[in-house]
């Protein structure tokens, strides 16, 4: 008598770590808070600008000329103070430095070195699924 094949049975994986799949959803909220921001009449610059020890998620272009260096935030649950809490001294820190080198590298190219371009710090956050826009969130002499 015959012996029927063994069922080989698999148990399905896939190679998306905890970090790929935060990185996409970080990248869904990124999209969904650009197009939000120009459907306000600001303009699509630059999107995850980094440099050594801080990053940008947006760069925008506001209709006065101002650039406008957006933070992403999304919490699914206002625990300890939402999204928008979550951006403490140290994150802002960073995101003024990747400003700085932002404004020092690219933008010195396309004003010159003495234009430097009026700036400002915006948040998106989004709690509990609703999007909040915070102009003006926070201030580079404020650090």
């Amino acid at each position: 008598m015959e012996k029927a094949p063994a069922r080989i049975t698999s148990t399905t994986t896939h190679n998306f770590s905890a970090a790929h799949q935060s990185k996409s959803v970080g990248a869904a909220f990124e999209a969904r808070a650009q197009e939000f921001l120009q459907r306000q009449r600001l303009r699509f610059v630059a999107r995850n600008v980094s440099c050594r020890g801080g990053e940008i998620d947006l760069v925008m272009s506001d209709r006065d000329g101002a650039l406008v260096f957006v933070e992403v935030r999304a919490r699914a649950q206002r625990h300890y103070g939402g999204a928008a809490a979550s951006i403490g001294w140290q994150k802002r820190r960073r995101i003024v430095r990747a400003a700085r080198h932002y404004l020092a590298t690219r933008a010195a190219t396309i004003r010159g070195p003495r234009d430097e371009p009026a700036c400002r710090f915006d948040v998106v956050a989004f709690e509990s699924g609703r999007l909040v826009w915070l102009r003006d969130a926070f201030r580079a002499d404020e650090l």
